[in-house]
């Protein structure tokens, strides 16, 4: 039986299925990305902390926007080419329209790079510092590499471990790898401190499980985590059978109660079960002779002097040991959040920063935020000119709260070059909008070094969803929406390179799907339109 409407419309309608169905696909999307951009807007008029404004690249955002565009047009010319039974046509525009996909994704990924590369921090006392980490470096001035052959940045805590003690439930194996790693580097053994045995139970009595030295590895621990689980599940059962007998003798001595009237006294007698009980070994502790220096990234350890506890529950003994966080390029110091939190206690604006620990600890700092100063006197000049004043004789115009308090690379750059000691190229100039600064280019006297001490550090991130909610929804967005745009290519690029055959059966219905298609193309490009403004220029 052929189905109808795929080639030729309803009458009624003058619309045949695919069109239909599209369309309806179309009014849930719209209803998906509506929500998105929404919660947007609520999230941003709702938020407790400065939200960032117009913080991405605005040059590879306004092409992205014109390829998208341009690309909407060719598809309708490779719509109109295959009405008018030209082959050739179709293909020359839908070939610009995937390529011109291929661009917005490569240029997408460029700036997805430049996000998950560059390092952000909140001190202690809210001020911001943006950058990249530098790399540790050994006696040769040589990155140090971690055991995956990955540069280790300067972002670790260090622990001069003496004691390891393992939770048997929930140990990490990749953590522990790392920390044998790491033990075996040092040259020193990681061995058991005392022997296992199982004091209790009449067929566990004086059982040793494992002796006083012996080294720690992998199927060590896993052959303890079978020890505890056969144990538990032992103990378990012989709970379960006393419970059970206590219930019978409940009801036996109150017929005709239900429950929850005789619940409360119904117990079993642990003293007279511990006999057959068995040991259930929950942590193996390990002395680590002599003592190493182990890292540990600050997302993996709550650190402290003395004792240091793993997420995975493993417990590090040991001193806490000098830990800053270094960053190789420091390009943006931003004191808006430190300044809300000011403004809510009634202190002012510039006594807040002039007593942050920047300022009072970092010579760069002192510089940039005088400098900043300066220009923010000039920009005031400015707007005055322009805006003139009100009846009340205030300006008119102002500067904006990031403008008065966030110091950005190109405000690093622009203070180098104004004092004439470093000056790019147009074309290095134009390279940075896609890429970021050229920290290469520029060097330590537009972005400087800077190390952290741990116990200043806040909270650390990249440029990522972690950092921050503006991130989590630009990712979001963005990522949804790319994901549209490789879907909608992969479809129009198997009409360009698989679509001969049915063209030569029925162009027709060719035409129809990519009529279809150049719908969908349509409405990517229609959100990403949205897109652009909300999350690039506002």
């Amino acid at each position: 039986m052929e189905i109808p409407y795929i080639v030729t419309p309803r009458k009624d309608t003058g619309l045949f299925n695919a069109k239909i169905a599209i369309w309806l696909f179309l009014a849930s999307e719209v209803m998906l990305f509506g929500g998105f951009f929404s919660s947007y807007v609520f999230l941003r008029l709702g938020a407790d902390y400065p939200w960032p404004e117009r913080t991405l690249p605005v040059l590879p955002g306004l092409i992205n926007t014109f390829v998208l565009i341009g690309s909407s047009v060719t598809v309708v010319f490779a719509w109109a080419a295959l009405k008018m039974r030209e082959w050739r046509k179709f293909q020359i525009f839908m070939g610009i329209t995937v390529f011109c996909a291929l661009i917005f994704m490569v240029l997408k990924a460029v700036e997805y790079n430049v996000k998950f590369h560059h390092q952000a921090l909140r001190l202690k006392d809210y001020s911001i510092i943006e950058g990249h980490l530098g790399k540790e470096l050994d006696g040769d001035k040589k990155e140090v590499l971690d055991h995956n052959g990955n540069p280790i940045e300067e972002n670790l805590i260090y622990v001069e471990a003496s004691k390891l003690t393992f939770n048997t439930r929930r140990f990490h194996t990749p953590w522990l790898e790392e920390l044998l790693t790491q033990a075996e580097q040092h040259k020193s053994t990681v061995k058991l401190t005392a022997d296992l045995k199982g004091e209790e139970g009449t067929s566990d009595e004086g059982k040793i499980y494992a002796k006083s030295g012996e080294l720690l590895s992998i199927e060590f621990l896993n052959r303890m985590e079978e020890i505890r689980k056969a144990a538990t599940s032992n103990n378990a059962a012989l709970r379960t059978t006393a419970l059970r007998q206590e219930w019978v003798k409940a009801h036996a001595a109150n017929p005709g109660k239900r429950d929850w009237q005789i619940s409360a006294g119904v117990n079993i007698d642990l003293k007279a079960l511990k006999p057959k009980m068995l040991t259930e070994i929950s942590t193996v502790t390990f002395t680590v002779d002599p003592p190493a220096k182990f890292d540990f990234h600050p997302r993996d350890i709550k650190a402290a002097d003395g004792s240091s506890r793993m997420r995975d529950d493993t417990v590090v003994e040991g001193k806490l040991l000098d830990s800053p966080m270094g960053f190789h390029h420091v390009d943006a110091i931003d004191f808006q959040y430190l300044v809300m939190k000011a403004v809510e206690k009634g202190i002012e604006p510039e006594i807040a920063i002039e007593n942050s620990w920047l300022i009072k600890n970092n010579k760069f700092a002192q510089e940039a935020w005088e400098w900043h100063q300066g220009e923010i006197v000039k920009l005031k000049a400015e707007l005055l000119k322009k805006g003139g004043l009100d009846k009340d004789g205030k300006p008119r115009l102002f500067p904006t709260h990031k403008e008065l308090y966030r110091i950005g690379w190109k405000d690093f750059a622009k203070k180098t070059e104004d004092e004439g000691r470093v000056k790019l190229s147009s074309s290095d100039a134009f390279k940075e909008e896609f890429f970021g600064p050229n920290y290469e280019a520029r060097g330590d006297e537009t972005f400087p070094e800077l190390s952290v001490p741990r116990e200043q550090v806040g909270f650390a991130a990249k440029f990522s969803p972690a950092w921050n909610t503006y991130y989590g929804i630009y990712f979001t967005i963005t990522g949804l929406h790319g994901l549209h745009v490789i879907g909608g290519a992969l479809v129009l690029s198997y009409y360009l390179f698989f679509g001969r055959k049915m063209y030569l059966t029925n162009p027709e219905w060719l035409a129809n799907r990519v009529e279809i298609g150049g719908l969908f193309w349509h409405f990517v490009d229609l959100v990403w339109i949205f897109v652009f403004p909300i999350l690039y220029l506002m």
